[in-house]
C-alpha cells in the first residue's frame, strides 16, 4: 500500500474536559498517513484516480473546528472516519496533537496516534 501524508495540520478546536478549554479554545494539530493504491494515478497522471489531500486537509480541520468532545481519542477517530470516507483511502493513521493541554508539570507535547482501516 502506497502512502500519502499530511504533517502539521492546525486548527484551534474546544475539545477538552475541563471548561476553560470549551471556553477558550486551543491549537490542535493533526498528521495524517492515508494508505492508497497511487499507481493508477501515477499511470494515467490523473487527480480523479487518487485522494485529493487539499481536500482532506480542509475536511480535517472542519471536524477540529467542529463540534466540541471531550477526548482527543474521540477527536482522532471522527477525523479518521472522514478519511476513510474518500473512496481510494483504505486505511488511514492519525495522529493528534495537544501541545497546550493542561498539564501541571513540563511537557513538550500530547498526542494521540489510531489507525483504522476499512477491512
Amino acid at each position: 500500500m502506497d502512502r500519502v501524508a499530511l504533517s502539521g495540520l492546525k486548527a484551534r478546536g474546544y475539545h477538552g474536559v475541563f471548561p476553560k478549554e470549551r471556553e477558550e479554545g486551543q491549537t490542535f494539530i493533526v498528521d495524517l498517513v492515508l494508505g492508497l493504491d497511487t499507481r493508477p494515478a501515477a499511470a494515467d497522471d490523473d487527480l480523479a484516480k487518487t485522494v485529493h489531500y487539499g481536500i482532506v486537509a480542509e475536511e480535517v480541520v472542519a471536524v477540529v473546528e467542529g463540534e466540541p468532545v471531550n477526548l482527543i481519542e474521540t477527536l482522532a477517530e471522527r477525523i479518521a472516519q472522514a478519511c476513510l470516507k474518500h473512496e481510494g483511502v483504505q486505511e488511514v493513521e492519525v495522529r493528534v496533537h495537544k501541545p497546550d493541554a493542561p498539564i501541571t508539570v513540563p511537557f513538550d507535547d500530547v498526542t494521540v496516534t489510531i489507525i483504522r482501516s476499512r477491512v
